[in-house]
C-alpha cells in the first residue's frame, strides 16, 4: 500500500496551490480560516447584507463546523474543537458563494451532492476537502492559534456565526475533490448504487427522506 501524499498549504491559496490535490491526498493549512454556513449564507445571498470584512488577500478557504468557543478572561475567544458539519445542505448556496468571494477551497464533512463537483466547484477552481472521521474537533482545535474575528455572533450564534481563525498546521483534511470535479463520495457512491438493488429484493418498498420522501434506494447514498 502505497503512502498518503500530503501537502502543506499557506492561505490564501491560488490555483497553482491546489492543482496538485488529488482525490485521497491529506493537507494541513497555516494561515486564515473562515467560517460560513447557512447562517452567513442567508443573510449575505438570501438577504443581500454586505460581507462584514474583504475576504480578499485574507482568506478563500471556508470551514464548514461548530466551534467550542468560550470567552476568556481577557475577553477573547478560545477554540477547544471545531466539528464539520455536513457540506451538502449549503448546495444552494454554493455558486454565488464562490462567485463572490473567490473561494477555492470548502470544507466539512460528507461531500456535497455530485452534480455539484463537475457543475459548480470545478469550474470555479474550487475544490472540496473533508475531515477524517469523527471525533476528530479536538484534533483539529489544536491547530487554531487564535480568533481573529467573529461576526453576527450576538444575532446567530456560536455554531452559525462568522468567525476567522488563525490556524498552524491546521488538519489533517482529506481531498474528495480536484480541479477536474473528480470526487471519492460521487465515485463510491455510484459503486455502492450498482448494487444496493440486491440487498432489497423482496422487501417492500422504502420511504427514505434525504431529500424529501422517495422509495429510489439510489437517493439513501450520496
Amino acid at each position: 500500500m502505497s503512502e498518503l501524499k500530503e501537502h502543506h498549504l499557506t492561505l490564501p491559496v491560488g490555483r497553482d496551490d491546489i492543482a496538485p490535490l488529488a482525490p485521497g491526498d491529506i493537507v494541513y493549512f497555516d494561515g486564515v480560516v473562515y467560517t460560513a454556513r447557512e447562517g452567513v449564507y442567508q443573510k449575505v445571498i438570501g438577504e443581500g447584507q454586505p460581507l462584514p470584512i474583504d475576504l480578499t488577500g485574507l482568506s478563500n478557504c471556508n470551514f464548514h463546523c461548530s466551534p467550542a468557543a468560550s470567552r476568556g478572561a481577557d475577553g477573547g475567544y478560545r477554540i477547544g474543537g471545531v466539528t464539520a458539519t455536513a457540506s451538502f445542505r449549503f448546495s444552494k448556496w454554493m455558486r454565488q458563494w464562490l462567485e463572490l468571494t473567490g473561494t477555492r477551497i470548502i470544507m466539512g464533512k460528507g461531500g456535497m451532492p455530485a452534480n455539484d463537483y463537475k457543475e459548480i466547484l470545478a469550474p470555479l477552481g474550487a475544490v472540496y476537502l473533508t475531515t477524517v472521521g469523527y471525533g476528530t474537533g479536538a484534533l483539529l482545535g489544536r491547530g487554531i492559534t487564535g480568533v481573529r474575528d467573529a461576526f453576527w455572533l450576538d444575532e446567530l450564534g456560536i455554531a452559525q456565526a462568522m468567525w476567522l481563525f488563525d490556524v498552524k498546521r491546521f488538519g489533517p483534511f482529506i481531498v474528495d475533490s480536484d480541479l477536474d470535479g473528480n470526487s471519492l463520495f460521487a465515485a463510491q457512491g455510484e459503486e455502492i448504487n450498482r448494487g444496493i438493488g440486491k440487498l432489497y429484493d423482496g422487501l417492500k418498498a422504502p420511504a427514505l427522506h434525504r431529500y424529501g420522501e422517495t422509495d429510489d434506494r439510489e437517493d439513501e447514498v450520496l
